[in-house]
Order: structure tokens, then sequence, then C-alpha cells
């Protein structure tokens, strides 16, 4: 075991894995974060605890991921590369283990103009850092994990031991590179993937025929992605909006159905549309299991954690594995 994290004794012992999504709040209240893990516990093997996504200033991934454990929930700490330096990383990496932590996300992150969207004012003249890539962030927490030692080659007396994972876009632009992307971050020392949200599967399906005859499937754990959608509108933007994500209009035309049959009650468009997500959801997951090479799934529902619970259950992903307390 490279960290005995119970993600990465979910995927040890071959079955497949589940996570979630936990975005902390723009406040210092931790009662949100307290609330989400005990929505999520039980229903996911670990859960992303995302790093101030989309730019915005929230509780650190750190400080909620500690509050997370605390709750009983398993985290995957988030750490982007635009709002640290290699010194300020590995600080934060010694200070999450010291705290008992054991998964760590690596992130290249938003960029800091998304932090100004809807009626946010965000931070756009925010710089960022990007001292290193997410190739060498992963490199950098192998090389404390395996070696004891700091990026700069000084020694750490006791070593983080963190289960390693990174992200990858299957179906971004240009399509033909996606591979070789994920080919890099397997060689840095990728443990596990979490792709980016899948609702084209054929598209999928494709490029992870390409993953198999590189044999990358048998060198990391690949968890596909998939996001809950609430609505047609939801659909619709991330089709034209949100990179590597491609939506066929088969299932946008699906939400558009759900939102009809309510005619002109809002109310109940939104239960009828949120209902046909789920549906969907459930499908999409299923499919990305049945996919070959596929190790797990990563569900995440948006500021909807109480989702997961149906999702899960409806996937057939319920009760999730346990292992003896070490």
């Amino acid at each position: 075991m490279k960290s005995g994290s119970n993600l990465e004794k979910v995927l040890k012992s071959g079955q497949p894995a589940v996570t979630a999504e936990l975005g902390p709040p723009m406040s210092a209240d931790p009662h949100e974060v307290i609330k989400k893990a005990n929505i999520l516990k039980g229903f996911c093997d670990a859960a992303n605890i995302t790093d101030c996504q989309t730019a915005v200033v929230r509780i650190s991934s750190i400080a909620a991921a500690a509050i997370a454990l605390r709750e009983g929930l398993e985290p995957v700490m988030q750490m982007t590369c635009r709002d640290r330096n290699r010194i300020a990383m590995q600080a934060d990496l010694l200070g999450a283990s010291a705290l008992g932590l054991k998964n760590c996300l690596c992130l290249a992150g938003d960029h800091q103009s998304f932090s100004a969207a809807g009626r946010l004012k965000g931070h756009p003249g925010a710089k960022n850092v990007y001292d290193v890539d997410t190739c060498q962030l992963v490199g950098i927490l192998k090389k404390m994990r395996d070696e004891s030692k700091q990026e700069g080659g000084d020694p750490l007396e006791v070593a983080p031991k963190f289960f390693i994972g990174a992200s990858w876009t299957p179906m971004g632009d240009p399509i033909d590179i996606r591979p070789m992307n994920l080919l890099k971050k397997v060689n840095a020392g990728a443990d596990f993937i979490q792709t980016q949200g899948i609702y084209d599967i054929e598209l999928f399906r494709s490029q992870m025929e390409k993953i198999r005859k590189m044999g990358l499937h048998e060198k990391t754990a690949i968890l596909g992605g998939v996001i809950v959608p609430k609505s047609a509108m939801m659909l619709k933007y991330m089709d034209s909006s949100v990179a590597g994500v491609s939506v066929p209009k088969a299932l946008i035309e699906r939400m558009n159905k759900a939102k009809e049959a309510a005619g002109d009650d809002k109310k109940k468009a939104r239960e009828l549309q949120e209902a046909e997500g789920i549906k969907l959801a459930v499908e999409l997951v299923q499919q990305v299991l049945e996919t070959p090479g596929v190790r797990g799934v990563h569900i995440q529902a948006i500021e909807w954690e109480s989702a997961i619970e149906g999702i899960v259950k409806a996937a057939g992903l319920y009760p999730r594995p346990t292992f003896p307390t070490e």
C-alpha cells in the first residue's frame, strides 16, 4: 500500500471505486462542510475537497478536508498549481499529511478570470503562480513519498504518504493528443485519474480504446467522471462553454421534454428536470463502468450533494466496501 487510504484499498480490492465532490463555502463557518460530509458519508469511498474552484476564495481544501475527515468522510484534498509555488506546495503537503490526509489530486486550477462570473466580483486581477505544472506537481508528491526527499533534494525525516491523483479531459481539444496527455501524468506517478464529465459515451469509449492499447489502464486507476445535470440549460451551457465536455443533442432533448411536461409550472419543471437528471446520471454511471479499462466513477453533483445517495443506490453501488481499521 502506498498510502493506506480507503480509496486505495477499494481499488486494490478490484471493486469499482466511487468518489464524489464536496465544495467548501465562501465562509469561515465550518458547518457547511460538516453538513455536506455527513450527507456523503457512506455513499462514496472518498470525496474531492475542491481547492477554490472557479478561482473563488473559499475555506482551504486542506482545512475542509481535515474537517471532513473528522466527520468520518475520507477526503481527496485538491491542490492547484495556480496559487502556490513549490515551496508553499510542499509545506502544505507536509501539513496535510500531519493532519492525517492520505489522498491528493493535482490540478492546474481554473484561471482567475473565472472568479468574476455571475454576480461575484472575484479576483480577476490576481496573479497566478504556475511555478510548476500538474505533471511536475505529481512528480514532487511521488518524490516526497517514495524517496523521502523534497523537490530540491533535501531529505525528509518523515515522508508524507499520499495516494496521488490527477485529472484527465479525454474529449478536450485537440482530441488526438489527449492519450499523450494522460501518458505524461501516468509516467509522472499518478496512482489514479479522475476524468472530466462524460456525456458522449461512444466518444469516451473510443478514447479508452486508445488508452488500453497504450496499456495505461494497467498503470493507473481511471475513474470516469459523471456530472449530474439539473436542467437542460445546464447541459447546454456545459456543451458550449466547458472545455472538454461534449453533450449529445439527444440528452439535451431528454431534459427539455421533462421541462415541457410541466407546462408553465416553474417549480414542477425544476423537479421534473432534476428527476430526469438523476436518472440520466445513473445511466451514465453504469455505462462508464461497463467501459473496459475503467476502475470506478467520479460523480460530481455540484452543490447538490443530496443527490449522491439515490444515484449510488440506483446504480447498484451500495453498500460501499469496508475494511478493517488498522
